[in-house]
Protein backbone atom coordinates (compact mmCIF):
# COMPACT_ATOMS: atom_id res chain seq x y z
CA UNK A 1 0.00 0.00 0.00
CA UNK A 2 1.41 3.38 -1.04
CA UNK A 3 -0.02 6.23 0.98
CA UNK A 4 -0.36 9.75 -0.40
CA UNK A 5 -0.25 12.38 2.35
CA UNK A 6 -1.55 15.75 1.21
CA UNK A 7 -0.28 18.65 3.27
CA UNK A 8 2.57 16.27 4.00
CA UNK A 9 5.04 19.11 4.52
CA UNK A 10 2.81 20.76 7.11
CA UNK A 11 2.68 20.31 10.87
CA UNK A 12 0.63 17.17 11.47
CA UNK A 13 1.22 15.92 7.94
CA UNK A 14 5.00 15.84 8.31
CA UNK A 15 4.78 13.89 11.57
CA UNK A 16 2.45 11.38 9.92
CA UNK A 17 4.79 11.07 6.94
CA UNK A 18 7.75 10.36 9.22
CA UNK A 19 5.81 7.82 11.27
CA UNK A 20 4.74 5.98 8.11
CA UNK A 21 8.34 6.02 6.90
CA UNK A 22 9.68 4.71 10.22
CA UNK A 23 7.19 1.85 10.02
CA UNK A 24 8.62 0.89 6.64
CA UNK A 25 5.56 1.91 4.63
CA UNK A 26 5.60 3.36 1.15
CA UNK A 27 4.61 7.02 1.39
CA UNK A 28 4.71 10.11 -0.81
CA UNK A 29 4.05 13.67 0.37
CA UNK A 30 2.03 16.13 -1.71
CA UNK A 31 2.06 19.80 -0.71
CA UNK A 32 1.72 23.21 -2.32
CA UNK A 33 4.37 24.56 0.11
CA UNK A 34 2.21 27.63 0.71
CA UNK A 35 2.60 26.91 4.43
CA UNK A 36 4.54 23.63 4.42
CA UNK A 37 8.29 23.14 4.51
CA UNK A 38 10.23 20.75 2.31
CA UNK A 39 12.75 20.22 5.12
CA UNK A 40 10.01 18.70 7.28
CA UNK A 41 9.56 15.82 4.84
CA UNK A 42 13.14 14.58 4.94
CA UNK A 43 13.98 11.81 2.47
CA UNK A 44 10.38 10.93 1.61
CA UNK A 45 9.41 11.81 -1.99
CA UNK A 46 7.77 15.25 -2.08
CA UNK A 47 5.57 16.35 -4.97
CA UNK A 48 4.78 20.06 -5.06
CA UNK A 49 1.26 20.59 -6.31
CA UNK A 50 -2.34 21.55 -5.63
CA UNK A 51 -5.04 19.04 -4.70
CA UNK A 52 -7.43 20.83 -7.05
CA UNK A 53 -5.14 20.14 -10.02
CA UNK A 54 -6.56 16.97 -11.57
CA UNK A 55 -3.52 16.39 -13.80
CA UNK A 56 -1.04 16.75 -10.93
CA UNK A 57 -3.03 14.42 -8.70
CA UNK A 58 -3.44 11.87 -11.49
CA UNK A 59 0.28 11.95 -12.19
CA UNK A 60 1.35 11.33 -8.58
CA UNK A 61 -1.25 8.59 -8.03
CA UNK A 62 -0.26 6.72 -11.18
CA UNK A 63 3.49 7.25 -10.83
CA UNK A 64 3.63 6.06 -7.22
CA UNK A 65 0.85 3.47 -7.29
CA UNK A 66 -1.17 5.23 -4.61
CA UNK A 67 -4.06 3.25 -3.14
CA UNK A 68 -4.77 5.19 0.06
CA UNK A 69 -4.81 8.86 1.02
CA UNK A 70 -4.47 10.89 4.20
CA UNK A 71 -5.75 14.38 3.45
CA UNK A 72 -4.41 17.22 5.61
CA UNK A 73 -4.10 19.99 3.01
CA UNK A 74 -6.33 22.88 4.13
CA UNK A 75 -6.45 26.38 5.53
CA UNK A 76 -7.05 26.13 9.27
CA UNK A 77 -7.73 29.46 10.99
CA UNK A 78 -11.30 29.90 12.25
CA UNK A 79 -10.59 33.60 12.84
CA UNK A 80 -9.27 34.21 9.32
CA UNK A 81 -12.17 32.27 7.86
CA UNK A 82 -14.60 34.81 9.30
CA UNK A 83 -13.04 37.58 7.20
CA UNK A 84 -12.06 35.47 4.17
CA UNK A 85 -14.73 32.79 3.85
CA UNK A 86 -14.14 32.47 0.12
CA UNK A 87 -10.66 31.06 0.78
CA UNK A 88 -12.03 28.35 3.05
CA UNK A 89 -14.98 27.32 0.90
CA UNK A 90 -12.79 27.48 -2.20
CA UNK A 91 -9.75 25.62 -0.86
CA UNK A 92 -11.06 23.39 1.91
CA UNK A 93 -14.41 22.46 0.37
CA UNK A 94 -14.41 22.94 -3.40
CA UNK A 95 -10.84 21.81 -4.10
CA UNK A 96 -11.20 18.85 -1.76
CA UNK A 97 -14.43 17.82 -3.51
CA UNK A 98 -12.56 17.94 -6.84
CA UNK A 99 -9.72 15.94 -5.27
CA UNK A 100 -12.12 13.26 -4.02
CA UNK A 101 -13.67 12.97 -7.49
CA UNK A 102 -10.23 12.60 -9.08
CA UNK A 103 -9.33 9.84 -6.63
CA UNK A 104 -12.62 8.08 -7.28
CA UNK A 105 -11.99 8.19 -11.02
CA UNK A 106 -8.54 6.69 -10.44
CA UNK A 107 -9.90 3.89 -8.26
CA UNK A 108 -8.40 5.05 -4.96
CA UNK A 109 -10.87 3.79 -2.39
CA UNK A 110 -9.49 4.49 1.11
CA UNK A 111 -9.46 8.05 2.44
CA UNK A 112 -8.54 9.38 5.89
CA UNK A 113 -9.71 12.96 6.31
CA UNK A 114 -8.24 15.48 8.72
CA UNK A 115 -11.35 17.09 10.17
CA UNK A 116 -11.78 19.12 13.35
CA UNK A 117 -13.77 19.52 16.54
CA UNK A 118 -14.77 22.93 15.09
CA UNK A 119 -17.61 21.10 13.33
CA UNK A 120 -19.37 20.95 16.72
CA UNK A 121 -19.29 24.70 17.36
CA UNK A 122 -20.06 25.27 21.03
CA UNK A 123 -21.31 21.88 22.25
CA UNK A 124 -24.18 21.49 24.67
CA UNK A 125 -22.13 19.23 26.93
CA UNK A 126 -18.62 17.89 27.41
CA UNK A 127 -16.93 15.59 26.83
CA UNK A 128 -18.06 15.79 23.21
CA UNK A 129 -19.06 12.53 21.52
CA UNK A 130 -19.38 11.93 17.78
CA UNK A 131 -23.18 12.00 17.94
CA UNK A 132 -23.19 15.60 19.19
CA UNK A 133 -24.92 18.11 16.94
CA UNK A 134 -22.84 19.43 14.04
CA UNK A 135 -23.29 23.20 13.94
CA UNK A 136 -20.05 24.98 12.98
CA UNK A 137 -19.58 28.59 14.02
CA UNK A 138 -17.04 29.57 11.38
CA UNK A 139 -16.52 29.01 7.65
CA UNK A 140 -13.49 26.92 8.64
CA UNK A 141 -15.63 24.49 10.61
CA UNK A 142 -18.32 24.57 7.95
CA UNK A 143 -15.82 23.74 5.21
CA UNK A 144 -14.71 20.65 7.13
CA UNK A 145 -18.31 19.57 7.79
CA UNK A 146 -19.06 19.99 4.07
CA UNK A 147 -16.20 17.67 3.16
CA UNK A 148 -17.40 15.07 5.65
CA UNK A 149 -20.76 15.17 3.84
CA UNK A 150 -19.10 14.79 0.43
CA UNK A 151 -17.22 11.74 1.68
CA UNK A 152 -20.37 10.17 3.11
CA UNK A 153 -22.08 10.52 -0.28
CA UNK A 154 -19.12 9.08 -2.16
CA UNK A 155 -19.37 6.06 0.10
CA UNK A 156 -23.11 5.70 -0.52
CA UNK A 157 -22.78 6.27 -4.26
CA UNK A 158 -19.51 4.52 -5.06
CA UNK A 159 -18.31 2.59 -2.01
CA UNK A 160 -15.38 4.95 -1.43
CA UNK A 161 -14.67 4.34 2.25
CA UNK A 162 -13.34 7.03 4.56
CA UNK A 163 -12.67 7.97 8.15
CA UNK A 164 -13.06 11.60 9.16
CA UNK A 165 -11.00 12.22 12.28
CA UNK A 166 -12.14 15.23 14.27
CA UNK A 167 -9.24 16.23 16.41
CA UNK A 168 -9.00 18.70 19.17
CA UNK A 169 -5.91 20.82 20.00
CA UNK A 170 -2.85 19.39 18.27
CA UNK A 171 0.38 20.25 20.08
CA UNK A 172 3.94 19.09 20.67
CA UNK A 173 6.70 17.97 18.32
CA UNK A 174 8.86 15.01 17.36
CA UNK A 175 10.59 14.04 20.62
CA UNK A 176 14.14 14.81 19.44
CA UNK A 177 13.09 18.32 18.38
CA UNK A 178 13.88 17.71 14.70
CA UNK A 179 10.46 18.67 13.33
CA UNK A 180 7.63 20.65 14.85
CA UNK A 181 5.08 23.41 14.42
CA UNK A 182 5.85 26.60 12.51
CA UNK A 183 4.97 29.30 15.02
CA UNK A 184 5.01 32.02 12.36
CA UNK A 185 1.67 30.81 10.96
CA UNK A 186 -0.19 29.68 14.08
CA UNK A 187 -1.95 31.29 17.04
CA UNK A 188 -2.31 28.02 18.96
CA UNK A 189 -1.62 28.28 22.68
CA UNK A 190 1.42 26.00 23.01
CA UNK A 191 3.62 27.64 20.34
CA UNK A 192 2.54 31.08 21.60
CA UNK A 193 3.62 30.08 25.12
CA UNK A 194 6.99 28.97 23.71
CA UNK A 195 7.40 32.15 21.71
CA UNK A 196 6.73 34.27 24.82
CA UNK A 197 9.16 32.19 26.89
CA UNK A 198 11.88 32.65 24.28
CA UNK A 199 11.36 36.40 23.95
CA UNK A 200 10.16 36.17 20.36
CA UNK A 201 6.97 38.07 21.14
CA UNK A 202 5.44 40.08 23.97
CA UNK A 203 3.78 38.51 27.00
CA UNK A 204 1.31 35.68 26.49
CA UNK A 205 -2.23 37.00 26.70
CA UNK A 206 -4.53 34.89 28.85
CA UNK A 207 -8.01 35.61 27.52
CA UNK A 208 -10.44 35.60 30.44
CA UNK A 209 -10.08 34.59 34.08
CA UNK A 210 -13.79 34.53 34.96
CA UNK A 211 -14.89 31.33 33.26
CA UNK A 212 -16.87 28.85 35.42
CA UNK A 213 -13.84 26.53 35.66
CA UNK A 214 -11.65 25.61 38.66
CA UNK A 215 -9.08 28.35 37.94
CA UNK A 216 -11.26 30.70 35.87
CA UNK A 217 -9.52 30.06 32.54
CA UNK A 218 -10.85 28.18 29.51
CA UNK A 219 -10.30 24.43 29.20
CA UNK A 220 -9.22 22.55 26.07
CA UNK A 221 -8.09 19.04 25.12
CA UNK A 222 -4.42 19.06 24.03
CA UNK A 223 -3.36 15.97 22.08
CA UNK A 224 0.21 15.24 21.01
CA UNK A 225 0.92 15.41 17.30
CA UNK A 226 2.50 11.94 17.41
CA UNK A 227 -0.65 10.50 18.95
CA UNK A 228 -2.59 12.09 16.11
CA UNK A 229 -0.17 10.68 13.53
CA UNK A 230 -0.55 7.24 15.09
CA UNK A 231 -4.34 7.49 14.88
CA UNK A 232 -4.18 8.36 11.18
CA UNK A 233 -2.00 5.32 10.51
CA UNK A 234 -4.35 3.09 12.49
CA UNK A 235 -7.27 4.53 10.51
CA UNK A 236 -5.51 3.54 7.27
CA UNK A 237 -5.10 0.00 8.60
CA UNK A 238 -8.74 -0.10 9.67
CA UNK A 239 -9.88 0.81 6.16
CA UNK A 240 -7.40 -1.58 4.54
CA UNK A 241 -8.91 -4.34 6.67
CA UNK A 242 -12.38 -3.62 5.27
CA UNK A 243 -13.62 -1.24 7.95
CA UNK A 244 -16.68 0.89 7.27
CA UNK A 245 -16.76 4.64 6.85
CA UNK A 246 -17.14 6.59 10.07
CA UNK A 247 -16.21 9.71 12.02
CA UNK A 248 -14.00 9.64 15.10
CA UNK A 249 -12.92 12.11 17.76
CA UNK A 250 -9.20 12.30 18.48
CA UNK A 251 -8.41 13.78 21.86
CA UNK A 252 -7.03 12.68 25.19
CA UNK A 253 -10.39 12.79 26.92
CA UNK A 254 -8.88 15.18 29.47
CA UNK A 255 -9.21 18.95 29.58
CA UNK A 256 -6.42 21.32 30.61
CA UNK A 257 -6.94 24.98 31.46
CA UNK A 258 -4.88 27.82 30.04
CA UNK A 259 -3.27 28.33 33.46
CA UNK A 260 -2.44 24.62 33.69
CA UNK A 261 -0.67 24.84 30.34
CA UNK A 262 1.17 27.95 31.50
CA UNK A 263 2.33 26.56 34.85
CA UNK A 264 3.32 23.21 33.32
CA UNK A 265 5.32 25.03 30.65
CA UNK A 266 7.15 27.01 33.32
CA UNK A 267 7.99 23.74 35.08
CA UNK A 268 9.31 22.20 31.86
CA UNK A 269 11.25 25.27 30.79
CA UNK A 270 12.57 26.10 34.25
CA UNK A 271 11.69 29.78 34.24
CA UNK A 272 8.63 32.06 34.25
CA UNK A 273 6.72 32.70 31.03
CA UNK A 274 5.80 36.39 30.64
CA UNK A 275 2.02 36.72 30.56
CA UNK A 276 -0.84 39.10 31.18
CA UNK A 277 -4.55 38.68 31.85
CA UNK A 278 -7.00 40.28 29.42
CA UNK A 279 -10.69 40.13 28.65
CA UNK A 280 -12.35 37.08 27.13
CA UNK A 281 -12.50 36.74 23.36
CA UNK A 282 -16.05 36.71 21.98
CA UNK A 283 -17.23 33.23 21.07
CA UNK A 284 -14.61 31.22 22.98
CA UNK A 285 -16.26 28.14 24.56
CA UNK A 286 -15.81 27.66 28.29
CA UNK A 287 -14.59 24.07 28.02
CA UNK A 288 -14.09 21.62 25.21
CA UNK A 289 -12.64 18.14 25.38
CA UNK A 290 -13.22 14.86 23.60
CA UNK A 291 -15.04 11.68 24.34
CA UNK A 292 -12.47 9.48 22.58
CA UNK A 293 -13.89 6.04 23.46
CA UNK A 294 -15.03 5.30 19.92
CA UNK A 295 -11.53 5.78 18.47
CA UNK A 296 -10.06 3.70 21.30
CA UNK A 297 -12.51 0.87 20.66
CA UNK A 298 -12.53 0.93 16.87
CA UNK A 299 -8.86 1.58 16.12
CA UNK A 300 -7.21 0.23 19.23
CA UNK A 301 -5.75 3.72 19.58
CA UNK A 302 -4.83 5.24 22.89
CA UNK A 303 -3.08 8.61 23.37
CA UNK A 304 0.28 8.08 25.06
CA UNK A 305 1.38 11.66 25.74
CA UNK A 306 0.26 13.85 28.62
CA UNK A 307 0.50 17.62 28.96
CA UNK A 308 4.05 17.65 30.35
CA UNK A 309 5.32 15.46 27.49
CA UNK A 310 3.57 17.65 24.96
CA UNK A 311 5.23 20.78 26.35
CA UNK A 312 8.65 19.14 26.73
CA UNK A 313 8.68 18.08 23.08
CA UNK A 314 7.45 21.51 21.96
CA UNK A 315 10.27 23.14 23.94
CA UNK A 316 12.82 20.77 22.37
CA UNK A 317 11.71 21.96 18.93
CA UNK A 318 11.11 25.67 19.47
CA UNK A 319 14.15 26.34 21.65
CA UNK A 320 16.44 24.92 18.93
CA UNK A 321 14.61 26.31 15.91
CA UNK A 322 13.93 29.95 16.70
CA UNK A 323 13.33 30.67 13.02
CA UNK A 324 11.55 27.43 12.24
CA UNK A 325 12.79 25.58 9.19
CA UNK A 326 14.56 28.70 7.85
CA UNK A 327 13.57 27.91 4.28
Amino acid sequence: MTVLVTGGAGYIGSHTVRLLQEQGRDVVAFDSLEFGHAAAVGSVPLVVGDVGDRDAVTDVVEKHGVDAVVHFAAYKSPTESMTKPHLYFGNNAAKTAAFIETLHALGVGNFVFSSTCAVYGTPEKVPVAEDAAVHPESPYGESKAMTEKVLSWYDRCFGMRSISVRYFNAAGAWPDGSIGEDWSVTVNLVPVVMKAALGRRGPLQVFGTDYPTPDGTAIRDYVHVLDLADAHVKALDYLAGGGSSTVLNLGTGVGSSVLEVLTTAEKVIGRPVPHEFVERRPGDPVALWADNRRAVDLLGWRPEWGLEGILSSAWAWHSTHLDGYED
